[in-house]
C-alpha cells in the first residue's frame, strides 16, 4: 500500500460520492417537499443512460446527445409525475412504495422492449479518453475528473437555486407548509412537476455519467439506489448540503474498504480468513456507519429545521 495509491482511490471515492450525489439530491427534494416514497428514481437513472447512448449515436454529437438525454429525462419524470404519482401524495408510504415498484418493473420491461436485455457501452469523444499525471507519479482518467467537475459544479449550482432564488424560496416553503403556500396562490401541482422533473434530470444526469464506466443495462438503478437511500439518511432528509456530504462519506467510505479493508485484516489475522472476511465486512461499513449516525443524531447530520 502506497500514499499514491490511497490518494488515488480517495479520488475514486469522491467521484463515486459525487454520482450518489446526483441520484441523492433529486431523491432528497421529492422526500423532503412532496413526502414522497419514489422507489423507481433508480429507474430513471437508467433511462438517463440508455437515453445518452442511444441519442449520442443518433446525433453523432457528444454534447447533443448529452442534452437531449437530460431533456428526454426531464420529461420523463415530469410525465410519470402526473400520470401516476400526482394521485398518491394523501396516500401513506406502503402505496406508494408499491406504485413505485411498479414503476421499476415497468421501465424495465420497457427498456428490454426498445434496447434489449444486453449490456450497452457508452462511447466517450477523444478528449475525454486520456489521463492526467497526478503529484504522486501516477496516471488517472480524464473522463473521472470531468465528473467530479460536472458534480461539484452542479452542487452549486443547486444550493445557488435552492437559497438565493425565488423557485428555491417556493420549494423551501412548500417543504415546510405546502397547504399555506397554496393557499397564497402558489400552483403546488406545477411546483412539484418542475421538482420532480429536476430530480428525474439528476439522476439522468448520473445515470448517463455512469455509463461509460460501467455497463447501461435493463435494473442498473436498483442496486446504487440503495445506496442513495444511506446517503439521504445520513446527510438528513430533504438537505441539499446534507447529501452532498453523506454522499462524499458515504463513497470515500464504501471505495476505501473495498480496496484496502482485506490487505489491512491480512496484517492481523490469516491470510484465508481475510480473503473470506474482508469483501464481506467491505459490502457492510457504510451500513454500519448509517447505524452509528442514527444512534447519534437520528434525523441526519443536516436535518431539516
Amino acid at each position: 500500500m502506497t500514499w499514491g495509491l490511497v490518494f488515488e482511490q480517495l479520488l475514486n471515492g469522491l467521484q463515486y460520492g459525487v454520482m450518489l450525489f446526483l441520484m441523492a439530491a433529486g431523491l432528497t427534494l421529492v422526500l423532503g417537499i412532496m413526502n414522497m416514497v419514489n422507489l423507481a428514481h433508480g429507474s430513471l437513472y437508467m433511462v438517463g443512460a440508455y437515453l445518452a447512448v442511444a441519442l449520442t449515436g443518433w446525433t453523432g454529437n457528444y454534447f447533443a446527445g448529452v442534452a437531449l438525454a437530460l431533456l428526454g429525462t426531464l420529461l420523463v419524470g415530469m410525465a410519470v409525475e402526473v400520470v401516476a404519482l400526482r394521485a398518491l401524495y394523501h396516500r401513506d408510504h406502503l402505496d406508494q412504495v408499491l406504485a413505485t415498484f411498479g414503476l421499476i418493473l415497468f421501465f424495465n420491461e420497457l427498456v428490454s422492449m426498445i434496447w434489449g436485455r444486453g449490456a450497452q457501452y457508452a462511447s466517450l469523444p477523444g478528449w475525454l479518453q486520456g489521463h492526467i499525471d497526478l503529484f504522486t507519479g501516477s496516471r488517472y482518467p480524464v473522463y473521472r475528473v470531468a465528473i467530479l467537475v460536472v458534480g461539484l459544479s452542479t452542487a452549486l449550482i443547486l444550493w445557488y437555486v435552492v437559497t438565493r432564488t425565488r423557485l428555491g424560496m417556493l420549494v423551501r416553503a412548500g417543504a415546510s407548509n405546502r397547504t399555506m403556500v397554496g393557499a397564497l396562490g402558489v400552483n403546488i401541482r406545477l411546483l412539484y412537476t418542475v421538482v420532480f422533473g429536476v430530480g428525474a434530470a439528476l439522476a439522468g444526469l448520473a445515470g448517463l455519467m455512469a455509463g461509460p464506466i460501467y455497463a447501461v443495462q435493463p435494473g442498473m438503478g436498483e442496486l446504487i439506489l440503495i445506496q442513495v437511500f444511506v446517503v439521504i439518511v445520513i446527510g438528513g432528509i430533504g438537505s441539499v448540503r446534507g447529501a452532498l456530504v453523506g454522499a462524499i462519506i458515504v463513497g470515500v467510505v464504501d471505495t476505501l474498504g473495498r480496496a484496502f479493508l482485506k490487505p489491512v485484516l491480512a496484517s492481523v489475522i490469516s491470510p484465508p480468513a481475510a480473503e473470506a472476511a474482508g469483501p464481506a465486512l467491505a459490502s457492510m461499513l457504510i451500513y454500519l456507519l448509517m447505524a452509528v449516525v442514527l444512534a447519534m443524531r437520528p434525523a441526519g447530520l443536516f436535518s431539516s429545521r
